[in-house]
């Protein structure tokens, strides 16, 4: 690979990067040609893609990026690496590696770093937690929800109570009359 192609790379690889909310990085491990391109296909049918690449483009591209805490990732960029971005779900990712694991009854491809909701996970044994996280988009969701329940009950409750008032009120003029 010229220079002229690792400049290229790194720049195709910093956009990606940039346009992502954030990514996963893998180590496809002893996985061969079929068993690589059925966890591609399951990647894909989740509207997700897999891209091996060099540890020390990889670096650069994010650096690039403005990705912060590159260093604290640097333990995961050592051996084969494969990354893999995705654009609405971060949960997504993890959960397609940890059912082929499932599938496979292996440890690979195994986890070796994410880039999550601008928060950094090193090591496989973040996996199981990264199946669980939620996105922006639900959390906003629960704490509307949230803020919406008292909200209602104390209007069912204001309403409620100016039906008895009423009632109580017809009642005693009528009494009255």
């Amino acid at each position: 690979m010229t220079r002229q192609e690792k400049t290229e790379l790194i720049q195709r690889l910093s956009a990606a990067l940039r346009e992502s909310p954030g990514f996963y990085i893998i180590h496809p491990g002893d996985m061969d040609a079929a068993q690589t391109l059925a966890f591609r296909r399951k990647l894909y049918e989740k509207g997700l893609r897999m891209q091996v690449v060099k540890n020390t483009l990889l670096t650069l591209a994010m650096k690039e990026a403005g990705i912060a805490q590159v260093e604290a990732l640097e333990p995961a960029l050592r051996e084969m690496t494969a990354l893999i971005l995705y654009k609405d779900d971060p949960k997504v990712p993890a959960q397609v590696l940890q059912n082929f694991q499932q599938e496979t009854k292996a440890d690979f491809p195994a986890l070796k770093g994410a880039y999550v909701e601008e928060t950094l996970f090193v090591g496989a044994q973040h996996l199981e937690a990264l199946t669980r996280i939620k996105s922006k988009q639900e959390l906003l969701g629960e704490l509307i929800t949230r803020l919406q329940s008292p909200m209602q009950q104390l209007i069912s409750a204001l309403q409620s109570g100016g039906n008895t008032l009423h009632g109580v009120l017809k009642t005693l003029s009528e009494k009255n009359s």
